[in-house]
């Protein structure tokens, strides 16, 4: 078991962060929940949104055998290496190098773009009159984002828990909104149409859950070890799949033109003559996403420290520095960033989590012989990453 050489950041301990916290980082993670909920989900189901929460069932069964392999892995590797750890344990350390230098390469580029979209995307649609001030808005996202995800590591990862949970209750009352709702739940379980268009749509709302990977580099610092760490991702990740189906529901309601909007859940508050929670589920989607972004600056940091042994707080600098000046730099065509950044970085992220799922196997190999249920879990987890991969490269679905 591998953890973390030095804490993180001044005043804080090597395993600072309780299992609740943890629990939140992961659904904060995952998605996380409200985007899913009114952004994402509804953007992937095309023919398939009569048919919502049996999408959202199949997606969360199709992403189990990922998460098993990840609690694999954690039985044995605990510690700020998170995937690049796994890989190394399971196939050594110049594969896992290649793994984590597509990994990295990912999430470096997720960093800057995904500032553009929160500042000129996101808020300017629930927000119009914000238009006018994108440029501003776009620094002050990044510089908050850099402040929180350099905050002592219990702040932090408080902060993303009081998010997550936040997303949860506003996702739910989402959910209640949808004008007959209740009416279509039976029918929302069921298939509409052609079954193609409903698993297309169920694995493409699948690979949406990836990014519930990132609190495990924060596996070294989290009170209870690996135990902790293994129910802490999955109750996380139970947690948002759970949220997702309730949603689904209401999804699968939605008239065609509010599912074609730009934030259709800010759209359905807006429609039910609500524009009080369309203005919070505005703001909620957008700390959804940056969330997100802060869970990655602190993975990044960590991996960063396991590769080169740099403390996390001069690592940590660093990726503000990145975060900070990638926002200034985009600003001279924020558009063409985004446009130019998101699929390479989501093709090196399919890239990385292929190579974690294929050597998976190696690992139990080493300690007691090939097993089956190893390689089966394996090759699904492979299938979904190859799936993701091609849904990039022929309809470049956003993570």
């Amino acid at each position: 078991m591998t953890t973390l050489r030095e804490p993180p950041a001044a005043g804080t301990e090597a395993r600072a962060i309780p299992q609740t916290l943890f629990v939140g980082v992961t659904v904060a993670a995952t998605g996380g929940p409200l985007a899913l909920a009114a952004v994402y989900v509804p953007g992937v189901l095309g023919d398939a949104s009569a048919s919502a929460a049996l999408v959202a069932v199949l997606a969360a069964a199709l992403f189990v055998p990922a998460l098993v392999v990840w609690v694999g892995y954690s039985r044995q590797v605990v510690g700020p290496g998170g995937l690049y750890a796994f890989v190394e344990a399971a196939a050594g350390r110049r594969v896992a190098q290649v793994q984590a230098a597509l990994w990295v390469l990912s999430y470096l580029l997720y960093l800057v773009y995904t500032i553009t979209y929160i500042a000129y995307d996101l808020l300017p649609s629930a927000f119009p009159n914000l238009g006018s001030v994108r440029p501003e808005l776009q620094m002050v996202t990044a510089l908050v984002i850099a402040a929180v995800s350099m905050a002592p590591l219990r702040a932090a990862v408080a902060a993303l828990a009081a998010v997550a949970g936040l997303q949860v209750v506003v996702t739910v009352m989402l959910a209640l909104t949808t004008p007959g709702s209740q009416s279509v739940s039976a029918g929302a379980f069921a298939a509409h149409g052609h079954p193609a268009a409903v698993t297309l749509a169920g694995a493409n709302t699948s690979i949406l859950f990836i990014c519930a990977s990132l609190p495990l580099f924060l596996g070294g610092e989290v009170a209870g070890g690996s135990v902790a760490v293994r129910r802490g991702l999955v109750s996380g990740w139970a947690v948002v799949a759970a949220v997702t189906i309730v949603a689904a529901i209401g999804i699968a309601a939605m008239s065609s033109s509010v599912l074609s909007s730009a934030i259709p859940g800010v759209q359905l508050a807006r429609d039910a003559g609500k524009p009080a929670l369309a203005g919070v589920v505005g703001v909620g989607v957008a700390l959804s996403v940056a969330s997100v972004v802060v869970a990655e600056f602190l993975a990044l940091s960590r991996l960063g420290h396991a590769l080169t042994g740099r403390s996390v707080s001069g690592l940590s600098r660093l990726l503000a520095a990145v975060l900070v000046g990638g926002a200034a730099a985009s600003l001279a065509n924020p558009t063409r960033v985004y446009e130019d950044l998101l699929k390479p970085s989501l093709v090196a992220l399919w890239l990385a989590q292929l190579v974690v799922f294929v050597v998976y196997p190696r690992l139990g190999a080493r300690a007691r012989g090939w097993r089956a249920r190893d390689v089966v879990l394996a090759g699904a987890g492979s299938a979904l990453m190859l799936f993701g991969l091609w849904s990039t490269v022929v309809n470049q679905v956003t993570t």
